[in-house]
């Protein structure tokens, strides 16, 4: 097994909020024996993903035959500048399209949940065919097959993968790149893996998955909010053994530049139809438990996993009337066309951590609990039956945290092994 990083600097002391193509300035001032300022030093402390570290990963595909995991969030960051005196603005090109221009043989593009360009229902199916700006072949890796077949891989010699995360296990791109991997190294054909901040990366939290759960909605067992980034996770799949019969995939991560965890990170384009902006990806921890439930999220309006509703909840208690109808990212929400009882949550204040206050309160307000839970599915995001019987159960969020605490102390440990940023 090799694994490669290329080496960045990190500033621990910066606390930020930055978007992608934003810049930080640290500013150096040298002081001579009167005092007096004899140097000031502006350092660029811009924080760049992997996409945009052109110089470390064309030699890496010069004269290579190359797939290409992506979808809409997989760009190049570009600055325009107007005049000499203009303020910067930020545009975007995408890796695909970039990688044509500097004359990158792509051969086939692979494309997760959502497809290429983004615009699937969650958990709809995915079909092949041809990209109609570049004409490229795309497989898709979330219909007939959600792992690369050898196949599909023939003619290839090395694979791309750049997907934005949102640091949350039953976000499906980590269980892409768990088989695009495993395809991979049944292949002998190496990955680079293009970085990307992981928004919620700052925090550990929730249930733990157990390995009797296992799905596509949650593979590993690692709590629900795992606090890593893509390129530090596929180094933790190789180092567990996690691939099937224990292979290890020729990994090699394109870091991203000036980056840390600690740095509040804001991401400029959607990941997934319904994540629109910075409070629905914070929110997303929690009210994706939701996605187990017969609750509606927030799918099918404008302020998905910004709020939560259902017609049996009691109206004397949940203060938000909507009606979820059908628009993009859900052509079939739940209680669709019908009034919903709920909370609105687009001015909530939560950090660092992911909390259980609004399932349990929905529960609790529910004017039919046989309704509540769709089991199965519940216990495939939260990754263990034992959460379910614990709200059924009347247990505090309090108490019921406290149960996840030995198995987050455990996880700490391992994830500090494979961790490229600090």
């Amino acid at each position: 097994m090799r694994f490669n990083v290329f080496k960045n600097t990190v500033l621990l002391f910066v606390l930020v909020t930055v978007s992608c193509a934003s810049k930080v300035k640290k500013e150096t001032i040298a002081f001579n024996s009167d005092n007096n300022i004899i140097k000031q030093v502006k350092e660029d402390t811009t924080v760049a993903v992997g996409a945009n570290q052109t110089e470390l990963y064309l030699p890496l595909l010069k004269g290579k035959r190359v797939g290409v995991v992506a979808n809409q969030t997989s760009v190049i960051f570009k600055e325009i500048t107007s005049s000499p005196k203009a303020n910067r603005s930020t545009s975007y090109v995408h890796l695909v399209d970039s990688l044509l221009e500097l004359k990158v043989a792509i051969k086939k593009v692979f494309a997760p949940e959502h497809g290429f360009r983004g615009k699937a229902d969650a958990g709809e199916q995915v079909k092949d065919g041809i990209d109609t700006k570049t004409k490229l072949p795309i497989i898709s890796l979330h219909g007939k097959h959600r792992k690369p077949t050898q196949a599909h891989l023939q003619g290839l010699d090395v694979m791309v993968f750049d997907i934005q995360d949102v640091g949350v296990r039953f976000y499906t791109y980590i269980s892409t790149l768990h088989n695009v991997m495993e395809a991979c190294a049944e292949a002998g054909i190496p990955v680079i893996i293009f970085d990307r901040p992981n928004p919620n990366g700052h925090y550990i939290d929730g249930p733990t998955l157990n390995n009797k759960h296992k799905s596509f909605l949650g593979m590993h067992p690692i709590p629900l909010v795992h606090g890593m980034t893509i390129g530090e996770y596929a180094k933790m799949i190789n180092g567990k053994k996690w691939l099937a019969d224990g292979l290890q995939c020729d990994i090699t991560v394109i870091p991203i530049k000036n980056y840390s965890h600690y740095i509040a990170y804001s991401l400029p384009i959607r990941p997934s139809p319904n994540l629109p902006n910075d409070q629905s990806i914070k929110l997303y921890p929690s009210l994706g438990l939701f996605e187990g439930t017969t609750i509606n999220a927030g799918r099918g309006t404008e302020f998905q996993f910004q709020r939560y509703g259902a017609p049996f909840l009691n109206p004397e208690t949940m203060s938000l009337r909507y009606t979820p109808i059908a628009n993009f990212g859900a052509k079939y929400p739940k209680h669709q066309n019908t009034l919903c009882y709920g909370e609105d949550l687009q001015d909530a204040e939560l950090s660092s951590e992911m909390t259980l206050k609004w399932i349990i309160k929905a529960y609790e307000n529910s004017m039919d609990k046989s309704k509540f839970f769709n089991t199965d599915n519940f216990t495939k995001h939260a990754g263990t039956t034992i959460l379910q019987q614990q709200i059924v159960a009347g247990l505090s969020e309090e108490a019921i945290k406290a149960t996840w605490k030995e198995d987050l102390q455990a996880f700490k440990k391992i994830r500090a092994q494979y961790l490229i940023y600090n």
